[in-house]
């Protein structure tokens, strides 16, 4: 209780991944002790939401059932921008308003298009076959690839993708891209006034991604998870553990439908092109990702996200040494986690003395 009669203002992050944004946010709010923030294991949340002002959901899935019980709840909101794992609708329906933090503003999306790059050059110099090489004391070997002179296509012209045309520009490359709309009606019109999208060589809609796939030698998901490109299912995996955590509500993929980037797309790439996803593992379908790499046709897969996370360390797709694997790290960076903590921080504050909301982007 704050000394003038009023109660604290109570933050919940939920469960134990992405530790940095409780931290970080903890940290922006040391100084104000009328703002609370905790966060708790998967398994206490649906009997404790109920006491909390504000919920972070970083990886839970955040479904009716537990909204139902969030009592008090003004606002749910994602340290960064997927909001897959809530249902908006039992949000709306219970008044309460969800949002996302704009990747823009805070550096998440230039964080993400950075790591784009760096898992392309980690497939085209063979990273995995490099550590083989100083483990067996081998110099000279294995022979890589350059990114200079690859035609990259950006699957899904939004934040990310416009920060990732921007730093490929500088290694050469020629930058393919769709979204659905462009500034200009005429997604091949060149345009005129020095906007992002003068970064991009050859523009087209989603029309066109199998043509496109065709010629580049590199392609790069950027795309939006939704009901247009929803590759996957949220349904709990048929196992023992996920049986026992059932209650929690975690997020669990499994193959249920084709996604954007299935059978018919990899099969019109190149032979040997590669295929890097930052944005959700949902996009891809794992059976022909899979094929893919099997038959040879694909010649590397670069992910920051996964069908299933955390991802099982002994899934048979890790078994391939043109797969590289990061643990849903893009975006977390100190430049954007801190910039992240502050839209938190300053929400919470806002939201205890009564004041709109800014920093943030609603869904509903």
């Amino acid at each position: 209780m704050c000394d003038n009669g009023k109660a604290n203002t109570h933050v919940l992050f939920c469960g134990p991944h992405f530790p940095a944004s409780h931290n970080y946010t903890k940290e922006y709010l040391h100084n104000y002790l009328f703002i609370q923030v905790d966060h708790l294991p998967f398994e206490s949340i649906p009997d404790l939401i109920g006491n909390y002002d504000i919920c972070v959901v970083n990886s839970m899935r955040l479904n009716s059932d537990v909204i139902a019980r969030a009592s008090r709840m003004k606002l749910i909101m994602q340290y960064g921008v997927g909001l897959e794992g809530v249902d908006i609708t039992a949000a709306t329906n219970h008044g309460i308003k969800v949002a996302r933090i704009p990747g823009k503003v805070t550096g998440n999306a230039a964080s993400c298009a950075e790591m784009a790059i760096y898992i392309m050059l980690g497939l085209l110099r063979k990273q995995d076959e490099m550590q083989c090489s100083v483990r067996l004391k081998k110099l000279g070997d294995p022979v890589g690839d350059t990114l200079f002179g690859k035609t990259v296509f950006i699957l899904g012209y939004g934040n990310i993708g416009i920060e990732l045309a921007k730093r490929l520009r500088p290694f050469g490359v020629k930058i393919l891209a769709t979204k659905r709309n462009w500034a200009s009606n005429d997604p091949k019109a060149t345009l005129e006034n020095g906007t992002h999208e003068d970064s991009v060589d050859e523009k087209g809609s989603h029309e066109d991604i199998y043509e496109f796939a065709k010629k580049s030698d590199i392609v790069v998901c950027c795309l939006t998870m939704n009901s247009q490109t929803l590759g996957m299912a949220m349904k709990p995996k048929p196992d023992g553990y996920t049986r026992n955590m059932k209650h929690l509500g975690r997020v669990y993929l499994i193959p249920t439908q084709v996604g954007t980037v299935n059978e018919n797309f990899i099969s019109s790439m190149r032979k040997g092109g590669l295929l890097v996803n930052i944005a959700r593992g949902g996009l891809l379908d794992y059976k022909a990702v899979y094929e893919g790499l099997e038959s040879g046709h694909l010649g590397g897969v670069g992910m920051d996200v996964a069908w299933m996370e955390p991802f099982d360390p002994n899934d048979p797709i890790l078994k391939f040494p043109n797969v590289l694997l990061t643990p849903h790290v893009a975006g977390v960076t100190e430049s954007s986690y801190r910039s992240m903590a502050k839209v938190v921080g300053d929400v919470a504050l806002q939201l205890h003395s009564g004041k709109p909301l800014t920093g943030i982007e609603y869904a509903n």
